[in-house]
């Protein structure tokens, strides 16, 4: 059973979420600010953590932030602000989604399945062939779930890697925003925002030398991005 951690200020709003994803068939653990979330990832086995934004002691964007220091878990986050910049910024410090208030019960579980379900794909190795991609100093081995640049690991979320994956088994292919969000998401893209952006950004900080002038992932400039031949 999928362990959930559900972090919010709001009593009955931890209790709403608890209820519906209970009857998903998960296990609900319940945190109401950002310490004690730290606390219960630091001792329990957490699959997917909800996280409200604004929260006493230390509210959701720095809690996200410690919590990708110890952890690539998928965060989902919670805002009663719907602003771009409120999203991009969540996106930024490390999350994975981000849902306005007041959001549908169904829209929150769809997203939690999903995310829970890339996460799981991410640590789940492959059953027989081994399957490696490589471009220059960048490797991808989709058995193992690794991603190596010039013999060093490197770390990335479930979606970030599922990203990049996408790319490098399309070298020197462009793929547009909204073909990029509709193979990574599985979903239409319809009014998409910065997400990929922000996520292509996070990649490039990771797996290039100098993310200003990036010899790996690079943008076709109305187009769109692609990972080079190299």
């Amino acid at each position: 059973m999928q362990t959930i951690l559900v972090c919010d200020d709001d009593k009955e709003i931890v209790e709403a979420i608890e209820i519906y994803l209970t009857q998903e068939g998960y296990h609900v653990l319940t945190a109401y600010d950002g310490e004690e979330a730290l606390k219960t990832l630091q001792r329990e086995e957490i699959h997917l953590i909800i996280l409200d934004i604004m929260m006493p002691k230390l509210d959701g964007m720095r809690a996200t932030l410690k919590i990708r220091e110890i952890s690539s878990v998928p965060i989902i986050l919670l805002s009663a602000r719907s602003e771009d910049a409120d999203k991009i910024l969540g996106l930024n410090m490390g999350a994975d989604d981000y849902i306005t208030k007041p959001f549908s019960p169904l829209d929150l579980v769809a997203r939690v399945k999903s995310q829970l379900r890339r996460y799981t794909q991410l640590g789940t190795l492959a059953e027989s062939t081994e399957h490696i991609y490589r471009t220059g100093g960048l490797v991808v081995d989709d058995e193992k779930k690794e991603v190596q640049l010039e013999g060093e690991k490197v770390r990335l979320t479930p979606i970030e890697y599922n990203i990049l994956l996408f790319l490098i088994k399309n070298l020197g292919k462009v793929f547009s925003i909204e073909q990029i969000y509709e193979n990574i998401w599985n979903e239409q893209a319809v009014g998409v925002d910065n997400t990929v952006a922000v996520h292509i950004r996070h990649i490039r900080e990771k797996i290039e030398i100098n993310p200003r002038d990036p010899q790996y992932l690079k943008v076709v400039w109305g187009i769109g991005y692609k990972l080079e031949k190299r």
